[in-house]
């Protein structure tokens, strides 16, 4: 039997099998097994090489718009980046990786144009592996609907979730440290619901017979294969809805409660038209906020504070982050920061590389000579 009827076999064992207490080590087991078969078959897969998309990221950030063919993200592309990506009422008219650069408050953001994905990406269809190892390199996702298909969205994250990209959720607490001898120890915080049978099940599946394991938080089954797996890719992401200068405002409200179906809150969507050019100021904002990005106004010695080009780091960044950034020379000689604004306790309070900044703080590099 080869892999692929082996992955399919299981695949109707966990299906056709009831989740209970009572079954849950079982399917642990099941789906740890189905996790590895199909990383080895993936493994095989890409073995004979093949042609990918290599895209050199630059600028403070970097988002990838994913949709389907067709729903306009060419458009929207080069309506607020300086990209140049060919645009057509045809399906697959982006071939290659086609980044612009999105320039909003004082920001550099990559924005890649991937080419349309199809069902079945995650499988090779249509090159979606390639471009979906595009999407796992980027900080932010945007998918691209357009508002007469709504639905594609489930599909969508669906092709994300086989090529292991988690959305919108942390990475399990899970630590695991093998030993020589002693079996399989479990700790587990009292919010942890799977039995410890259940772990230790999924642990040998994947090859390990002593080791000690801390589990944190209430997670699945699935949520404690990923973590184990460690090869998942964890991204933040926000919807946009495409085209809604063709639809009637008679049938907003049908729009609206088919993202509702699909467990979206309308008034989070970003309602646009790539076309027109509308509704593009609310997604720059939206994209904005998601990558959690903040500006740092650098006070230069002798020319005083830089409000025109600001150091652009993310949230929860330090001024460590910042020597980082702005070079070498600033790690090294470090001597203490002076920062000013809403991080601070007042102005000019004199700072060490662990202290977190936050959006439009002003900051001054002492450093020694």
């Amino acid at each position: 039997m080869g892999l692929e009827e082996e992955i399919d076999e299981l695949r109707e064992e966990i299906a056709n099998t009831p989740y209970n207490k009572s079954t849950e080590a079982h399917i642990g087991r099941l789906k740890a097994k189905l996790a590895e078969k199909k990383e080895k078959l993936e493994n095989q897969s890409s073995a004979g090489g093949g042609v990918g998309y290599a895209v050199e990221k630059t600028g403070d950030a970097t988002v990838a718009l994913v949709g389907f063919p067709s729903v306009g993200k060419s458009t929207l592309i080069n309506a607020i980046t300086n990209a140049d990506s060919e645009t057509g009422e045809y399906e697959f008219t982006t071939l290659d990786v086609n980044p612009g650069m999105l320039q909003y408050r004082g920001a550099n953001i990559q924005v890649l144009d991937v080419p349309g994905l199809i069902e079945g990406a995650a499988g090779g269809r249509g090159g979606g592996k390639e471009v979906l190892s595009v999407v796992r390199t980027a900080d932010l996702v945007v998918f691209m609907l357009s508002v007469f298909e709504i639905e594609k969205y489930e599909r969508l994250r669906e092709e994300l979730y086989h090529n292991k990209i988690r959305l919108d959720t942390e990475p399990p607490s899970i630590f695991i440290t093998k030993k020589g001898r002693g079996g399989i120890r479990v700790t587990k915080t009292d919010d942890v619901q799977l039995e410890e049978e259940t772990i230790k099940g999924i642990l040998r599946e994947h090859g390990y017979v002593n080791a000690e394991v801390t589990v944190r938080g209430d997670i699945t089954v699935d949520e404690l294969i990923d973590g184990i797996m460690d090869n998942r890719i964890y991204l933040p992401s926000i919807v946009t809805a495409n085209k809604a200068d063709l639809i009637d405002p008679d049938y907003l409200p049908t729009v609206e409660e088919e993202l509702r179906e699909i467990g979206l809150d309308p008034e989070e969507v970003v309602f646009i038209s790539a076309v027109e050019e509308k509704g593009l100021d609310a997604l720059k904002e939206k994209i904005w906020d998601a990558l959690g990005l903040i500006r740092i106004y650098m006070d230069k010695p002798g020319r005083g504070v830089d409000y025109e080009e600001p150091l652009v780091l993310m949230e929860g960044d330090t001024v460590g982050t910042a020597c980082k950034k702005l070079g070498k020379k600033f790690e090294d000689r470090f001597r203490f920061a002076r920062v000013s604004g809403s991080s601070a306790k007042h102005d000019d309070q004199q700072v060490g590389k662990d202290h977190e900044l936050a959006d439009e703080d002003v900051l001054r590099i002492v450093a020694q000579r």
